[in-house]
C-alpha cells in the first residue's frame, strides 16, 4: 500500500526533474556557454547560486524557472567566463563593452583624464589583478548575477566608483583643511554621482502613474520578495494570474519609461539603451514610489 501510494509522487518528481533539465538545457544553449568552456553542470551551478541570492529556500520550481528565464544568461556566462580568465570571453567582452565603458565614464566624470582613470581602474578590477587565497584571480565580474544587462551593471559600477572616488577626495581635502585650521574633522554625507536625470525622472513619473494595485504587485514581488503564492493568497487569485499580471505590468512600465525618455528629448536608440539599466539600480526612490500603492 505504501509503495503503491508513493508512486504518483515519484512520477511527479521525475516529471518535474525532466522538465527542469529541459528548460535548463534550453537556457544553456541560449547562453552560448560552450564557447567559453563552461559545462552544463557549471552553468546549472551558476543558476543555483543566483537563485540562492534572490529566492527563499522554499521557492517553488515555477518561481525558480521564472527567475532564470528573466536572467540575461548570455551576459551572465560572459561575465563569469571573464572572471575565470577565459581568453575568448575577454575578446568578446572587449569587443562588446570597451568603447561603451569609456563613453559611460566620460558621461559620468565629464573631465577626460578622470574618465580615463575611472575606466582603467574598473578594467583592473574586472580583469582581477588581485589574487585569492587559492591563487585564483579576484574579479568584480564574478558578482554580476544577470539581473539587468551587463552594460547597465557596468555603468552602475562606474557611477558607484565615481562616488567612492569623490568621497575619498572630499574626505582627504576636508581633513587637511580642518587640520590646518585646528578644527575637529566631522564626516559629512556626499551627494550621489550625477546620472542622466531624464532617466530618473521618467522612471519616477511612470511609477507614480501606475494604478495602486499594480504598484502593490510590483512592490510585493520585486521589493518585498514575496512569492507568487503569497501574493496570490493576498489578492485571492491563482498564482498564474499573478505571474501574468506582473509580466504585463512590467512591460507596460517599460513602455511608459521609454515614452517619457522620448518626450524628454532622448532618441529611440538612446532610450532603449537607457532601459538596459535595472530599475533597482537607479537613484530614484523606487521603494517609496511603489509603497504608495499600499495605502491607496
Amino acid at each position: 500500500m505504501v509503495h503503491r501510494g508513493s508512486m504518483p509522487g515519484t512520477e511527479e518528481s521525475r516529471a518535474q526533474a525532466e522538465s527542469t533539465e529541459a528548460y535548463l538545457a534550453g537556457l544553456y544553449a541560449k547562453s552560448g556557454a560552450q564557447k567559453f568552456a563552461i559545462s552544463f553542470q557549471e552553468f546549472a551551478t551558476i543558476l543555483r547560486e543566483v537563485s540562492g541570492r534572490y529566492l527563499p529556500q522554499n521557492a517553488t520550481h515555477a518561481e525558480a524557472a521564472d527567475l532564470h528565464r528573466n536572467l540575461r544568461v548570455e551576459d551572465l556566462v560572459l561575465a563569469r567566463a571573464c572572471a575565470r580568465g577565459n581568453e575568448v570571453a575577454w575578446e568578446c567582452f572587449l569587443h562588446q563593452h570597451r568603447q561603451k565603458l569609456y563613453a559611460a565614464a566620460a558621461a559620468i566624470a565629464k573631465e577626460g583624464s578622470i574618465a580615463r582613470e575611472l575606466a582603467d581602474g574598473l578594467y583592473a578590477d574586472l580583469f582581477g589583478v588581485r589574487q585569492a587565497a587559492d591563487g585564483g584571480r579576484i574579479s568584480k565580474l564574478a558578482s554580476y548575477t544577470g539581473r539587468g544587462s551587463l552594460a547597465g551593471w557596468l555603468r552602475t559600477v562606474l557611477a558607484q566608483e565615481y562616488v567612492n572616488r569623490f568621497r575619498r577626495q572630499r574626505h582627504l581635502v576636508s581633513f587637511d583643511q580642518k587640520s590646518e585650521a585646528g578644527e575637529p574633522f566631522e564626516a559629512k554625507p556626499v551627494a550621489s554621482a550625477a546620472v542622466d536625470s531624464r532617466l530618473e525622472h521618467a522612471v519616477d513619473e511612470a511609477l507614480l502613474a501606475l494604478p495602486p494595485e499594480e504598484r502593490l504587485l510590483l512592490a510585493s514581488w520585486y521589493l518585498d520578495g514575496r512569492t507568487l503564492a503569497q501574493i496570490a493568497r493576498m489578492l485571492g487569485v491563482h498564482e498564474s494570474t499573478i505571474s501574468r499580471r506582473i509580466e504585463k505590468t512590467t512591460m507596460s512600465l517599460r513602455k511608459r519609461i521609454v515614452r517619457g525618455l522620448r518626450e524628454r528629448g532622448m532618441s529611440a536608440r538612446a532610450a532603449e539603451e537607457a532601459m538596459e539599466v535595472d530599475v533597482r539600480d537607479l537613484f530614484v526612490d523606487v521603494r517609496g514610489r511603489l509603497a504608495q500603492g499600499r495605502s491607496a
